[in-house]
């Protein structure tokens, strides 16, 4: 479809629509009405949070024990400055591999780790981390394979130091190992 330009008024047009509609009276223009007041703005999700804590308090939806406090392993071979150990524990050592221990009896976690610290140091990395769990399925003698791994990276002579891992990196429930370089 093809748009044409508007047509020509000519005087004629001009006079014949003004006969036509007749006597025209100005109206004067009328200033708008004022705006109404905007209302205050309400943080209606902090009013719904802040009212829910009471209830969430009473309902105590997580377990207290298995908060990270205490248990925290960290061991730092003679000869080496307390540093090492604090950057350690504060993650200042990038993690270059990890391996989970979870499900393997004690021999197989003692094998695992011993094939997982040769490889470590064969392919020259410097910072790993163990995930051995915390042991709550473990009966009355405690976390088992937590205590191996301890047993087993303080007898190692390739391990300068480890610490129990930050909580993002698994808590209590794994150790960062630093490997002689």
């Amino acid at each position: 479809m093809k748009h044409r330009p508007p047509a020509q008024v000519t005087d004629d047009d001009a006079r014949l629509f003004r006969d036509a509609i007749g006597e025209v009276r100005r109206i004067d223009p009328v200033a708008p009405a004022p705006a109404a007041p905007k209302p205050e703005p309400q943080a209606h999700m902090f009013e719904a949070d802040e009212a829910a804590v009471p209830g969430e308090l009473l309902d105590m939806a997580f377990d207290p024990g298995l908060m990270e406090v205490g248990e925290e392993l960290s061991y730092l071979r003679d000869g080496y400055p307390p540093k090492l150990l604090k950057q350690l524990k504060r993650g200042q050592f990038s993690i270059q591999d990890d391996i989970d221990l979870h499900q393997m009896n004690a021999a197989a976690a003692q094998a695992t780790i011993a094939d997982f610290l040769a490889e470590a140091k064969e392919r020259g990395f410097r910072c790993v981390r163990i995930v051995h769990g915390k042991g709550l399925r473990s009966r009355a003698a405690g976390p088992v394979l937590k205590a191996l791994t301890d047993r087993l990276l303080r007898r190692r002579d390739d391990v300068v130091a480890f610490a129990s891992a930050r909580p993002m990196q698994g808590g209590t429930g794994a150790v960062v190992v630093l490997l002689k370089g």
